[in-house]
């Protein structure tokens, strides 16, 4: 099993900047990959970036945040960061990272989200 526990979400003016942490416990060893992903109201969960958790190679993000938000991780400390940066509006949304076994298996663990508003 794997734990994951967010935290940096907040209120921001457009353009202004957050980062956000995901501190992960438990069987850490296990880990293939990590990912944000984000769900605004009245809308379906996407992943927003993700990373191989081994060598820190991002292998994905959305266009919409790309250029304004990085994926990170520090090995040592378990922990993966997303730093978002010119928010917008449209960026409002709960905020989760996940982690995956494996390629086939999916994101199998969940956070429980940290809550992103951006004010126009």
């Amino acid at each position: 099993q794997v734990q994951l526990v967010e935290s940096g979400g907040g209120l921001v003016q457009a353009g202004g900047s957050l980062r956000l942490s995901c501190v992960a416990s438990g069987n850490t060893f296990s880990i293939y990959s990590m990912g944000w992903f984000r769900q605004a109201p009245g809308r379906h969960r996407e992943l927003v970036t993700g990373l191989t958790w081994s060598d820190g190679t991002s292998y994905y993000i959305i266009n919409p945040v790309k250029g304004r938000f990085t994926i990170s991780r520090d090995y040592a400390k378990n922990t993966l960061y997303l730093q978002m940066s010119n928010l917008k509006a449209e960026d409002t949304a709960e905020y989760y990272c996940a982690a995956a076994r494996d390629r086939a298996s999916g994101f199998t663990y969940w956070g429980q989200g940290t809550q992103v508003t951006v004010s126009s």
